[in-house]
Parts: structure tokens; C-alpha cells; sequence
């Protein structure tokens, strides 16, 4: 193997910590070659990685260059540090999932998880605005899914999702869990690796407020989510209308 900073894409002396026009950290390289294998499949869920030594030694830098890579594929959920143990891949069950990406909180406090009901599934040919949001090319056909979610066991959000069909196939035949995203690792074998989501305020249709309980035209927050699996391909495009008189959207910044 070709040894990380030297030369290639690492650019300059390969020096660790170094910076400079077009320069990437060297710990930036060992985290790509890290996410790379993870995308590859060469680790699977719950499987120990080596131990930091061990991949420093393979990839020719320093124990404290794999160890900050390492702290950084931790910090987004891919990789679990267990005290003692080792460094696990992440496995992505339901609970994380739901408070890594479900960010609307009852304003009773506390962090419930959310209800999921079904309303309609299937597959169809790509509209416009979903190829342009997955990357998808004209003759591609997605998998549509409608449903309702609850936190307290009062309904206040409407999502439409996306799926290219080509990636998920036959998801549209099967019982939906709760979280999907879980789904999507255990049965497809993509992990989210992480969401670009875009808020902005908007009236509810009649449809939506009928689903909702609420008035036509009532206030409401949309949250349009594109979520991206660990070769940073698009996987899924999520609408999400809510209403905020008892939830609100939370969002932790570091």
C-alpha cells in the first residue's frame, strides 16, 4: 500500500499537521482511507477495527494521527469507542438513529421517540425535482413513500420520501419500520453517514391539514432533508411538514 502523505492528493512533505494551499491534514487522509474500507464493506456492523497501532503501522503514520481519524468517523456516529474493548463499527439501530436525525422534541421535554403510520408506497418514474436532488438520470425511476409521525402520541409532522429504486430493491413490499435508516444499513446494506437539511416556513395545504388536524393555511415548518450514505451518494430526498404548537426543531452546535 502507498503510504499516506507521501505525494498523490496528500501534496507537499506529507508532514503531519502541516497546512498550506491545497494541503490536507494528514489525519484527513487516514480518516478517507478509514471511510473508505467502512463503504467497501471491509469492516462490517459491530466488527472491531485494528487496534490503533496496527493501523498506524499499515498506513505509515503515527499512532496519534489514526487515533484524531478515529475520533472524528466516532464524532459522526460511524465508528464506537467501548472502554477497554476496542473500536467498534457502528451498527446503527433504531434508537440511534432516531435522536442522531429526528431533531423535533416535544416541548413536554424529555426524548421520545417519534411514531411512524404508512399512508401510501410506490414505485414510479422520477419527477424532476427528485433526480435533480438524488443525482438521478432521466430514465430512473424512485421508490415514494408517505407517512405520519407522532411524538406523544399527537400527530405533527407529514414526510414524503425518495428513494432511488435501483438502490432499494423491493422496499416498497415491505412491513416499513419505524426508523428506516436502520432499514437501510440492515437490509441494503447503506449507512447515512450524514443529512443537509434546509428549514424554512410555509402554509399547510388542505391535504396536509387534513392529515394533521390542523386548518388549511396553518403555519408550519418544512424541513427538506437529502441524506447521503458513506460514498457521499445521494440515497434518499425527505420532505417533512410540521407543526410546531407543541414540538420544536433542536439543534446542538459544537
Amino acid at each position: 500500500m502507498e503510504r499516506l502523505g507521501t505525494g498523490g492528493s496528500g501534496g507537499g512533505s506529507g508532514r503531519e499537521g502541516g497546512e498550506g494551499v491545497g494541503f490536507r491534514p494528514l489525519y484527513r487522509q487516514v480518516h478517507d482511507t478509514l471511510l473508505r474500507r467502512l463503504a467497501e464493506g471491509v469492516w462490517q456492523p459491530g466488527q472491531i477495527l485494528p487496534s490503533e497501532g496496527e493501523l498506524a503501522r499499515e498506513l505509515g503514520v503515527s499512532q496519534g494521527t489514526v487515533r484524531k481519524a478515529l475520533d472524528a468517523l466516532t464524532a459522526d456516529s460511524l465508528l464506537v469507542r467501548r472502554q477497554g474493548r476496542g473500536t467498534f463499527v457502528a451498527e446503527h439501530d433504531d434508537k440511534q438513529s432516531v435522536f442522531r436525525f429526528f431533531k423535533l422534541r416535544s416541548e413536554a421535554g424529555g426524548e421520545a421517540a417519534p411514531e411512524s403510520r404508512v399512508l401510501a408506497r410506490a414505485e414510479a418514474p422520477a419527477s424532476v425535482d427528485e433526480r435533480d436532488r438524488l443525482g438521478l438520470v432521466r430514465q430512473a425511476r424512485v421508490v415514494r413513500i408517505e407517512r405520519l409521525r407522532a411524538l406523544d402520541g399527537r400527530v405533527c409532522l407529514i414526510e414524503a420520501i425518495a428513494l432511488p429504486a435501483s438502490l432499494f430493491p423491493g422496499i416498497a413490499a415491505l412491513d416499513l419500520p419505524n426508523t428506516l435508516y436502520s432499514l437501510y444499513a440492515n437490509r441494503f446494506g447503506l449507512t447515512i453517514a450524514v443529512a443537509r437539511e434546509r428549514l424554512r416556513a410555509v402554509a399547510l395545504s388542505a391535504r396536509e391539514a387534513g392529515h394533521l388536524g390542523a386548518a388549511p393555511g396553518s403555519p408550519a415548518l418544512e424541513i427538506d432533508r437529502v441524506a447521503f450514505d458513506l460514498d457521499e451518494r445521494p440515497v434518499e430526498w425527505r420532505l417533512s411538514t410540521c407543526l410546531t404548537e407543541h414540538v420544536h426543531y433542536q439543534s446542538i452546535l459544537r
